[in-house]
């Protein structure tokens, strides 16, 4: 079966410093893994430093690695136009960590879903008004929101949570078949975040979407994951199904995150 997202060998530098301290900081190294064609939950987990922030960087196109190869659908991730940056765009949408970072606070946020539908629709025509508002509607009916919700509000007049959702709605508009959710969740009050994660797991059912989910939480990685993987410094210590990793960490570093956790007892209440 061919991969959706494949990376080889992937390694990114990056030097840091004037022409006379100037140093090379490894972020992420010799990093492989592959999600298949068939709709999943990889979570990447680690701590601040891990490198997984990066490798979702690069998926994104945002940066280009130092060495190895990112291939999305079998092709070599490369974006060095504007036209190849919005033809990758609507394959593959990011999630980003803060929603209040994600919209200007002086623009209406159902302003956004409309551009977004403009300039990334499916169809590959651009839709009139009451198209763009039916694309927007529908797209916050997958997050559990209305178009009539929203419309003529700015982001501050909504929660983190909703915002997030409003978020996570304007990535669905040009039907992508990837979202990569950096910490979407960290910046959620702590009663909202499974709302969140538990909207990843249908997201992946109903649309058949993948999701790359970024996270240092091991508790909702272990809720809502197909598959994880645990970074070090840069590097991948543990990988496999969620649940196996998870209930057993065979990595000393693996064992260290899960006995930080309270309840290291994953296991859903009976």
């Amino acid at each position: 079966m061919s991969a959706l997202l494949s990376l080889s060998h992937v390694t990114k530098v990056y030097r840091q410093g004037g022409m006379l301290g100037r140093r090379l900081i490894t972020a992420v190294k010799d990093v492989s893994f592959e999600l298949g064609e068939e709709p999943e939950i990889l979570s990447i987990v680690g701590e601040s430093g891990s490198g997984k922030s990066t490798v979702a960087a690069m998926i994104l196109g945002q940066t280009e690695p130092t060495e190895g190869e990112l291939q999305f659908d079998g092709k070599t991730v490369a974006i060095h136009s504007r036209a190849e940056r919005k033809a990758f765009m609507k394959e593959v949408q990011p999630v980003l960590q803060n929603p209040f970072e994600a919209f200007n606070p002086l623009k209406r946020v159902d302003r956004y879903l409309f551009e977004t539908a403009r300039n990334f629709s499916a169809s590959g025509k651009r839709p009139d008004r009451q198209q763009a508002e039916k694309m927007a509607d529908a797209a916050l009916h997958h997050v559990g929101l209305t178009l009539e919700e929203v419309k003529g509000r700015f982001p501050h007049e909504l929660s983190g949570g909703q915002l997030q959702r409003v978020a996570i709605a304007r990535a669905l508009i040009p039907q992508p078949r990837l979202l990569v959710a950096d910490e979407p969740v960290s910046m959620v009050d702590a009663s909202l975040r499974m709302a969140i994660v538990n909207l990843f797991g249908r997201l992946k059912s109903e649309l058949g979407l993948s999701i790359i989910y970024i996270t240092h939480d091991l508790a909702t990685a272990y809720y809502v994951s197909d598959n994880i993987i645990i970074m070090r410094k840069g590097e991948i210590v543990e990988r496999g199904r969620a649940r196996t990793v998870l209930d057993n960490p065979q990595h000393p570093y693996s064992r260290a995150l899960k006995d930080a956790v309270l309840g290291a007892d994953f296991s859903p209440a009976t």
